[in-house]
């Protein structure tokens, strides 16, 4: 097979994982049974040795179509030929309702008469390991991969298969109202429950669908771009952990940020920034359930949050610290873009912004959800307490550069933050309020104001010393530093316009190699899009937001997604779905519909 573009790709998950599935009905790419276990389908990243699950039509000349059943994460690939229209329901039973981890496959003949050809062909352990296949009868196979770390899955269908060369294989043809349906299951037994297929499949579907309609239907949001933000929160909430509460940056790795080039990394690990902002939307959108989950997971398994300064910017989804990055040698990569790495070589770097990104959710948990334990308290305390010590040094900031540390503007600015929402936090329980914590809160603003302003430049600038913007500062408003209006800001604002926009797309920064530490350049940056036109709105720029925001929409896949980066063509480059830009899109979308209806202090956040 060769490779599809990252946009061919919709998502599907149970909330402990993700697959997905491309327009050609294959699945080329899944971890199972959790976002961070080795994958056993990764054909985007090799499409020689990672493995797929494929079902077909055997005949050319098909068209593809792909759509979600509405407000579900139920996704339909459609077939449309000569002969006929079939079509893929591809879902994953939820870890709420189940405790099976699935993945179904049910394939229908809508009209006409249609061959297909069906081919699982797992690959364990990121390809590294070797695995056993046994045909149990002609309607079950199991696969167990070989080595200290042994999966067993099982394949059963409602059609005959056979092993070919490893791999379970099926031809089938189907009429007019027939079905097909396939079942991968995670097992630590070989003998499976008597079931009927179709009425198990058949109300696995039913449970799953209402299960995200109801979902849904908690949002507090009925504005503008309604079925757009729906799609977005089905997305966050898809990178959310059951069994954990944690939220993953993006459910893969590996996919390039260049064609070609270094920037491949992986995402699958709960970042405290990434996951606070995630909070934050949905929130916004009255999703209470999964901001709780987080505070808890915070609170109960990242134990860091006890030690003063311990704080690391990423985890794994169980808390865990050590996410030592490997190169994946064998694998090619995605259309040869290599190294593909697993791990995160960044996880202790040191970056000073997540200690506000993290009080901020905490201020809005305990503000419009519920009172947070002393406890937890006491240890935010400390840790605002070593912010008041080292707000002043330097890190690697938002970017995670390899270049070196610097005093960064967004690093300091984010100090600022935790500190502040720490007061407010404090105030609304009417604790202890140690004196210091206003006087350093006032040394960074003024430092900010002081060290970050360029006089000739009239803009606040990327780090202490330099001459260019970066897109970071778009936070500067919308985090409630600078007012959206102040003339400071709207010259920076222009700044930012004229260095790093082009239409509706943002850079991030100037690609410098002896700044980022690595070689190669990237796309623009999305989510930083989504800042812009959210700065725009705030402003007072409403038209001119509400055109670049439903410009943007434009550059989502047909399904509404995106990945972390557009690439000159309009391709998606770097990891997919991300769960920034998503959140970024329900900000925006909220914060320019608010404005639209004169509502620009609603909810107060």
């Amino acid at each position: 097979m060769a490779y599809q573009p990252i946009e061919n790709y919709g998502v599907i998950g149970d909330l402990n994982t993700v697959a997905l599935v491309g327009l050609n009905g294959s699945i080329d790419f899944m971890c199972f049974p959790d976002f961070d276990s080795p994958t056993i389908f990764a054909s985007l990243l090799d499409e020689h040795k990672g493995g797929s699950f494929s079902i077909q039509p055997t005949e050319n000349n098909v068209k593809h179509r792909q759509l979600y059943l509405p407000d579900t994460n139920v996704l339909l690939t459609r077939f449309l030929s000569d002969r006929g229209i079939g079509e893929v329901t591809d879902f994953m039973p939820v870890e709420e309702l189940y405790q099976g981890k699935e993945l179904i496959r049910r394939v229908t003949c809508v009209h006409g008469d249609l061959d297909f050809r069906m081919h699982c062909g797992p690959r364990f352990n990121y390809a590294r390991s070797t695995h056993v296949t046994e045909q149990l009868n002609t309607n079950e196979i199991i696969f167990l991969s070989e080595g200290p770390d042994s999966t067993l899955i099982r394949l059963k269908s409602t059609v005959p298969m056979h092993i070919e060369n490893g791999d379970a294989i099926a031809t089938f043809c189907l009429k007019t109202g027939e079905k097909a349906d396939f079942v991968i299951e995670f097992i630590d037994h070989t003998t499976p429950p008597a079931i009927d297929m179709e009425e198990f499949v058949t109300q696995r579907l039913y449970d799953n669908i209402n299960y995200w309609k109801d979902w849904v239907a908690q949002s507090s949001y009925k504005g503008r771009w309604l079925e757009v933000v729906n799609r977005s929160a089905l997305v966050l909430k898809l990178l959310t952990s059951h069994k954990y509460g944690s939220i993953v940056a993006a459910p893969t790795f590996g996919l390039p940020e260049e064609i070609g080039g270094v920037r491949n990394w992986d995402y699958r690990y709960t970042w405290i920034r990434d996951a606070s902002f995630t909070v934050y939307a949905l929130l916004r959108l009255g999703h209470t359930k999964e901001a709780k989950a987080f505070v808890d997971w915070v609170d109960r398994q990242c134990d860091d949050v006890g030690s003063a300064g311990y704080l690391r910017l990423m985890y794994s989804l169980d808390g865990k610290k050590d996410l030592q990055e490997i190169e994946l040698n064998h694998l090619e990569g995605y259309l040869g873009s290599r190294p593909v790495r697993i791990g995160n070589g960044a996880y202790d770097q040191i970056q000073l912004d997540i200690y506000g990104e993290l009080l901020d959710s905490i201020y809005l948990y305990d503000k419009y959800v519920d009172r947070i334990s002393f406890d937890l308290w006491n240890d935010l305390r400390q840790q605002v307490e070593w912010v008041c010590d080292n707000w002043h040094r330097e890190d690697e900031g938002i970017w995670e550069v390899r270049g070196g540390k610097k005093h960064f503007l967004y690093s300091r600015m984010m100090c600022w933050v935790a500190i502040d929402r720490a007061m407010k936090i404090a105030a609304n329980h009417s604790y202890p309020l140690p004196p210091r914590w206003q006087e350093e809160r006032d040394k960074i603003f003024f430092s900010i104001h002081n060290d970050f302003w360029d006089e000739r430049l009239q803009s606040f600038v990327q780090y202490k010393g330099a001459d260019t913007v970066d897109a970071s500062v778009l936070l500067m408003p919308i985090i409630r530093f600078i007012g959206p209006k102040d003339p400071r800001w709207l010259s920076t604002l222009k700044r930012i316009e004229e260095e790093l926009v082009s239409d509706a797309l943002v850079f991030r920064y100037r690609i410098d190699e002896a700044f980022d530490g690595l070689t190669g350049g990237e796309g623009t940056f999305s989510m930083c899009t989504f800042w812009y036109v959210e700065c725009l709105a705030k402003s007072g720029q409403v038209d001119k937001a509400r055109l670049y925001f439903e410009k943007m929409l434009g550059y989502a896949n047909h399904l509404g997604l995106y990945a972390e980066q557009l690439g000159l063509k309009g391709e998606h480059l770097g990891n997919f779905p991300q769960a920034f830009t998503h959140l970024g899109l329900i900000s925006a979308a909220l914060s320019i519909n608010d404005m639209l209806n004169e509502e620009p202090n609603k909810r107060n956040f």
